[in-house]
């Protein structure tokens, strides 16, 4: 189950869960499996939209709070920048794709620049693999039946759903109360290699557009790294602080939205499972794919996270504390998360008086 989410798109932990559920008591089963893993994280997350949307950021003590949790997400960030590439871009093949995923995502703006990182990343890997005779760097695929019985048929009407729903933008204009959704959507249909890539995407459709303020989304993704659960989640609070539909039912949407693709990649995948899982050119686009979205991240390291968070050198240096509690003191994220809010809260209280 492992092998088969790692290789597909979409959060590999939540498409574990749904399998789990799914393999135990069939479709009930995987629903029930996903609301348990997801619920806690976005009923938080939502809570949390829903305070941004009802009380503003114009207070001073408010904007320094979110100013704190923008440090931190800079440190997060480039923690799993580090990570991400330790893992997924450690020779000397994908470390090249790596900076030219970055440099494709810094100098073409927007989802079009991130795409064709992504393509590129493809290509390279599968000529990569072919120069090493169809090896990958990646472990070799599990084997062993995985027990979840889904007829050919069903497989091929779920990935052609997900097809529709990706390519219904092109024909007919998106609603507004429905832009958040659709942007989570195509997100979650394009996440390789952790939950920290869907940033790039969500931003280029969230921000870049006008839906959500800058400040207010790096908030949200700050607040993420706090809360248990998929960080997925973070669409939820996206589509709760949202002007259109905004509140719950926006949220819900959003989150609701996010999660789809990868539910259709997976049930629709596993009547050609065994196909999958030998296919050498498969692995090796995908083994380019997962460095080209660690160059994603750090186009994202740099814009918006911190150009939006560092005006300062005492800002770089926070920056730096962050990083430093996070990665060698392994200090959990909702304690630094929440020290930094907080700390911000307090600076502007005092400055407020």
């Amino acid at each position: 189950m492992v092998a088969l989410c790692q290789f597909l798109p979409g959060p590999a932990s939540s498409q574990v869960g749904l399998a789990l559920g799914a393999r135990r008591a069939g479709p009930l089963g995987a629903a029930a499996a996903w609301i348990g893993f997801t619920l806690p994280s976005a009923a938080l997350m939502i809570l949390a939209g829903w305070g941004a949307l009802a009380f503003g950021t114009d207070a001073p003590a408010t904007q320094l709070a979110i100013h704190g949790l923008k440090l931190v997400a800079v440190a997060v960030v480039a923690q799993a920048v580090r990570q991400m590439a330790e893992r997924l871009a450690g020779d000397a093949r994908h470390a090249t794709i790596l900076v030219a995923a970055a440099t494709v995502a810094l100098t073409v703006p927007g989802l079009t620049g991130q795409l064709s990182a992504i393509g590129l990343g493809a290509l390279a890997g599968l000529i990569a693999g072919r120069l090493r005779g169809g090896e990958t760097s990646g472990p070799a695929p599990a084997t062993g039946p995985l027990t979840i019985r889904v007829p050919m048929p069903v497989g091929l009407a779920l990935l052609t759903v997900l097809v529709i729903l990706l390519a219904a933008p092109l024909v007919v204009a998106v609603p507004e109360g429905l832009r958040v959704a659709d942007a989570a959507f195509r997100a979650g249909s394009l996440v390789f290699g952790g939950g920290h890539v869907v940033l790039p995407l969500l931003e280029a459709d969230t921000v870049q557009t006008g839906i959500v303020a800058r400040d207010t989304f790096l908030a949200g993704y700050g607040l993420a790294q706090a809360m248990p659960g998929p960080l997925f989640t973070f669409a939820a609070f996206l589509g709760t602080a949202a002007p259109v539909p905004g509140g719950i039912l926006g949220g819900a949407l959003a989150l609701v939205a996010i999660f789809l693709p990868s539910t259709l990649i997976l049930f629709g995948a596993l009547p050609f499972w065994d196909r999958l899982r030998a296919w050498s050119s498969a692995r090796s686009a995908l083994d380019g794919i997962n460095a080209a979205v660690v160059g994603l991240l750090v186009a994202v390291l740099y814009d918006p996270v911190a150009t939006a968070a560092i005006h300062a050198p005492r800002d770089l240096a926070a920056a730096l504390v962050a990083y430093l509690l996070l990665q060698v003191w392994k200090v959990p994220p909702w304690v630094v998360v929440l020290s930094y809010g907080l700390a911000g809260a307090a600076i502007g209280a005092v400055r407020g008086l």
